[in-house]
């Protein structure tokens, strides 16, 4: 039987150089319980090391978190990348870590709080997680569906660090699962403006680095169960699946 699924599947941690402090992994999982979300994605820059963090709080609640990160190419185009399990999450960790290069500077670019789910500080991560890594768009996007993850282009919209504000189109040969739209435009307006990416799924999500954003931007998913392969079907319309645009309603 399919269920309706409210997803907010762009949503930074501390550990995001230019993520709030008060986006703990205890504070989000409230935030996101309260905003009625069924699904939460934690995408932080380049790193995925506060998402065990958060799937521990969220143990026993009626929500799911999904194993995420947004990857910036070399380009300079972010990217989403969702997975099925940390493990898969971690494993693109260790490609994107393996590529970035720098260290970060915590009083240009904000300190990496890496925590535990008591919102206890572990650590900072001192990577240069706001930086580039050294692969293609091309190489990014392929390594994510060799996991079997989601491709899916970050705020197209947007004329900084996004594909069409890098490259000024999105080329053929790349394989995204969906196109994200940031909160600044209708999902309406967006289809108007890039019509000529009609075939592409258009989502919307909060990018929330601060814990009033969650949930602010909202995609409905009419699904079987709150999974990557579920969620992956209602990109392309299939089995009956599908998405729906949403608002939030707090």
């Amino acid at each position: 039987m399919l269920k309706s699924f409210r997803a907010d599947l762009h949503v930074h941690t501390c550990l995001s150089p230019c993520g709030d402090l008060k986006m703990t992994p205890q504070k989000i999982v409230q935030q996101a319980v309260y905003k009625k979300l069924d699904i939460i994605a934690i995408c932080d820059h380049n790193s995925v090391e506060n998402i065990s963090a958060v799937t521990k709080v969220a143990e026993g609640k009626n929500i799911t978190i999904i194993p995420g990160m947004e990857i910036c190419t070399q380009e300079e185009i972010h990217m989403l990348a969702l997975f099925e399990n940390i493990e898969a999450a971690f494993e693109m960790q260790a490609k994107v870590y393996d590529k970035l290069q720098g260290k970060n500077n915590p009083e240009v670019f904000g300190i990496q709080v890496i925590g535990n789910e008591f919102d206890e500080v572990l650590g900072f991560n001192e990577r240069l997680l706001i930086g580039a890594v050294d692969m293609s768009i091309e190489e990014v996007v392929n390594g994510i569906h060799k996991l079997n993850g989601l491709a899916i282009a970050s705020h197209i919209d947007r004329e900084s660090y996004s594909v069409i504000g890098q490259l000024g189109f999105i080329p053929e040969a790349l394989r995204f699962d969906a196109l994200e739209i940031s909160p600044n435009i209708s999902i309406e307006e967006a289809q108007k403006r890039f019509s000529e990416y009609h075939t592409y799924a258009f989502i919307q999500n909060s990018d929330a680095h601060v814990i009033e954003d969650i949930g602010k931007c909202v995609t409905g998913y009419q699904i079987a169960e709150p999974t990557i392969i579920e969620i992956k079907m209602a990109l392309k319309n299939e089995n009956n699946r599908g998405i729906q645009n949403l608002k939030s309603t707090i």
